[in-house]
C-alpha cells in the first residue's frame, strides 16, 4: 500500500459525533505513553498527523483521519496511567469502549503493547474484553528498537504464554519501531488485504 494522502477529518467526544461510517476503519489504542502517535505518524508518512508529547494521555477524543480517500485511521484515547484525575481517565475509557462496541464499520482494532514491559494487567484485561465481545483485533508491539533481539523475543514469548492460558490461539501480531520504520510495510499490507476482502464480499 502506498499512502498518497492522510488528512485529519474530525475529533469526536462521543460515538454519535463520529463521521458517517461510509469507509472501513482501522483504530489504534493502547496504554498511555505506548508510542501510539509516533506509530500513526510513521504509518501515515506524516510526522505531524498525530500529536506527539512526552506527557501521557494527550489523546482525549476519537480522532478520524481519512487515508487515500478510502479508509479511516482512528486514534482512540489511551487507557492506563496518565496525569489526569481518575474520573477523566474513566471518561476516556467509556468513550473508547462505546466506539469499539458500537462502530459497525470498524474492521480491526490495533492494540499497542510496549515491548519493553512485562504484560500489564490493564493490557491483558482489555484484550480479554475484546475477545469476550468478539471484537477483531491485532497486537502491535512498539519500541522494538529499545531491546536486543533475544530480549524482544523473550518479552513477546511471555505475552504469548500468558495469553495462551486463556486463549485457543493468538491474534495477528506485528513488531514495530517508529524510529527504524519497522513493521510499516507489514501493517500496510494487512490493512490493504483486509479492505480487499471487504470489497470482494468476504
Amino acid at each position: 500500500m502506498i499512502i498518497r494522502s492522510a488528512t485529519f477529518v474530525k475529533s469526536s467526544t462521543t460515538l454519535k459525533m463520529c463521521p458517517p461510517g461510509i469507509y472501513p476503519e482501522f483504530a489504534f489504542i493502547g496504554r498511555s505513553n505506548v508510542g501510539k502517535s509516533s506509530l500513526i505518524n510513521m504509518l501515515s508518512g506524516n510526522n505531524r498527523l498525530a500529536r506527539i508529547s512526552g506527557e501521557p494521555g494527550k489523546t482525549r477524543t476519537i480522532n478520524h483521519f481519512l487515508v487515500n480517500g478510502s479508509w479511516y485511521l482512528v486514534d482512540l484515547p489511551g487507557y492506563g496511567y496518565a496525569k489526569v484525575p481518575v474520573s477523566v481517565r474513566e471518561k476516556w475509557t467509556r468513550t473508547a469502549r462505546q466506539y469499539i462496541m458500537g462502530r459497525e464499520n470498524l474492521v480491526c482494532l490495533f492494540v499497542l503493547l510496549d515491548s519493553r514491559l512485562k504484560p500489564q494487567k490493564s493490557d491483558m484485561e482489555f484484550m480479554e474484553f475484546l475477545g469476550l465481545n468478539g471484537v477483531p483485533f491485532a497486537r502491535i508491539f512498539t519500541k522494538s528498537d529499545k531491546l536486543t533481539k533475544p530480549s524482544l523475543e523473550k518479552s513477546i514469548s511471555i505475552f504469548d504464554e500468558m495469553m495462551l492460558q486463556n486463549w485457543e490461539s493468538l491474534p495477528t501480531t506485528f513488531i514495530t519501531s517508529s524510529v527504524r520504520k519497522r513493521g510499516k510495510e507489514e501493517i500496510h499490507q494487512f490493512i490493504e488485504e483486509s479492505i480487499n476482502k471487504l470489497s470482494n464480499g468476504f
